[in-house]
């Protein structure tokens, strides 16, 4: 199920929210069933097919934990924690790998290996992660022996459930078993409306926007000369921005309508001066989880320099991976684990450089490199950024502008250019780019507001335009970007 949708909006938000606090008043567990049946329906929404996966997951993944907890012999317990490893990055592989690595290994030895072409679950890769982080930290001794109940809740709670955070058992357990939570905080609930509300609008009325045009730059590469190539790199770092910062604000703001607080996962990444410092804003539960799990288990820093740089560049390999079955992943998380690595190695020179010129650097390669994360292919992402670098500047396509007349608001402003109200008809497209470029580096993020938020009437006003605007501007199925991750 989809946060823009208008089942979810109109029906299952404020059923699961009113079921929910109502059972809590006859009994807590009632309303933690409730809570969890209603995140399996969510899930089960999209596919019912794949119902199965996630409940077999929790239950194979909750019984390997008991078995963990209840040997006493390192060895025993090593082996139930192997099986739990192999088991998870097995269903991962089978789901989102088989065909990437069955095609690589046709092409390379001639083989002709039948490919299955499965559909991604929704949100594998992170239900799995975060069962992983509870394994592993059962094995360290660091989980209590949580009811099954609590658990499944953990791993299913829909407002995380699809496009992260990727939460920790110790963040989300102890607030589902929290008594003050389980009566309806009004103050929680409008901060959290507050926030579902610019969530909302930055994904259906800017990120849906730009990803329109998105799409027709690049399945029309060839007529793409310097400028409008320029534009379709920023037009993608905008739509993917603001459609992962937007999914972050909603869920943010549903769990708070819980009175359930999730871990900040979006902190302004695009004010980042460095590469290291945009890992700290972007994704920040996912950085969180590669540096504990996969960066400190391969030895961290503690062992030299050049050790230290391979355990960097590992994570970055592995993090590009993670995001997707294709070599322009791999290619991405790698660049972007060399630039890591050079931002360390020099850091006294970037310390010595204007703060604005980092900040340029970094916004630039940040641009560049989205490029091969939104490219079909290699190939194809490097005759963008060739188009980008041959400086052959043009105007606008037309065939560009169309894509944003199709948009209704969009409709609107070209009216009054007809009318001879705006007389630059083209102007308004660089007047969007300009307001998304102030919004994500000047504006407070959604978590900022939510610190200083005070009910007032302007900002009630402003809550109900968003969602009834954004209700409004309900098109098709426009799916969140990591939903494929």
């Amino acid at each position: 199920m989809l946060f823009n949708s208008y089942i979810f909006v109109l029906l299952f938000l404020p059923l699961t929210i009113l079921g929910y606090f109502l059972l809590n008043k006859i009994s807590y567990e009632i309303g933690k069933i409730w809570l969890l049946g209603m995140s399996l329906w969510f899930y089960a929404y999209f596919n019912v097919n794949y119902l199965s996966i996630i409940v077999i997951s929790i239950c194979v993944n909750y019984a390997m934990n008991k078995l963990i907890i209840a040997s006493a012999a390192k060895t025993i317990r090593k082996l139930w924690l192997t099986i739990a490893l192999v088991a998870n990055v097995g269903i991962l592989f089978y789901f989102k790998y088989y065909d990437f690595f069955i095609e690589n290994i046709n092409v390379m030895f001639k083989t002709d290996f039948i490919m299955h072409h499965l559909i991604l679950p929704l949100g594998i890769s992170f239900f799995t992660f975060q069962q992983l982080s509870y394994i592993i930290d059962s094995y360290r001794g660091e989980v209590p022996d949580y009811a099954f109940l609590d658990y499944a809740l953990f791993v299913s709670y829909f407002p995380q459930l699809i496009a992260g955070p990727i939460v920790m058992h110790s963040e989300m357990v102890p607030q589902f078993a929290d008594a003050s939570k389980k009566r309806i905080n009004y103050e929680n609930l409008s901060k959290g409306i507050m926030a579902f509300s610019i969530g909302l609008a930055k994904k259906v009325l800017l990120a849906d926007t730009f990803g329109r045009v998105v799409n027709w730059g690049y399945n029309n590469v060839e007529a793409l000369d310097t400028t409008n190539a320029l534009l379709i790199m920023l037009f993608y770092t905008f739509q993917i921005y603001l459609d992962f910062s937007g999914y972050c604000d909603m869920a943010t703001g549903i769990g708070l309508m819980f009175n359930i607080s999730l871990p900040m996962n979006f902190n302004s990444p695009y004010r980042a001066l460095t590469i290291v410092d945009f890992w700290k804003r972007w994704h920040m539960t996912l950085t969180r989880f590669f540096m504990k799990y996969v960066y400190i288990t391969l030895g961290g820093n503690r062992a030299g320099k050049i050790r230290t740089y391979l355990n960097i560049l590992i994570v970055f390999l592995v993090s590009g991976l993670w995001h997707g079955a294709n070599w322009t992943f791999v290619l991405w998380g790698t660049i972007h684990g060399i630039f890591s690595l050079i931002t360390r190695l020099f850091n006294k020179v970037f310390d010595s450089i204007h703060p604005a010129i980092n900040w340029l650097i970094t916004f630039g390669f940040v641009n560049l490199t989205w490029i091969y994360f939104r490219a079909d292919s290699i190939d194809q992402a490097n005759k963008i950024i060739q188009s980008v670098f041959d400086l052959k500047f043009g105007g606008i396509n037309e065939l560009l502008i169309i894509e944003f007349y199709r948009i209704a608001e969009f409709m609107a402003i070209n009216s009054l250019t007809v009318y001879g109200i705006l007389s630059f008809p083209n102007s308004y497209v660089l007047l969007l780019v300009s307001f998304s470029l102030c919004m994500v580096l000047f504006t407070k993020n959604t978590n900022e507001r939510i610190a200083v938020f005070k009910p007032t009437t302007l900002n009630s006003c402003a809550t109900i335009v968003l969602i009834v605007w954004s209700i409004i501007s309900f098109s098709g199925v426009s799916t969140f970007l990591y939903f494929n991750f």
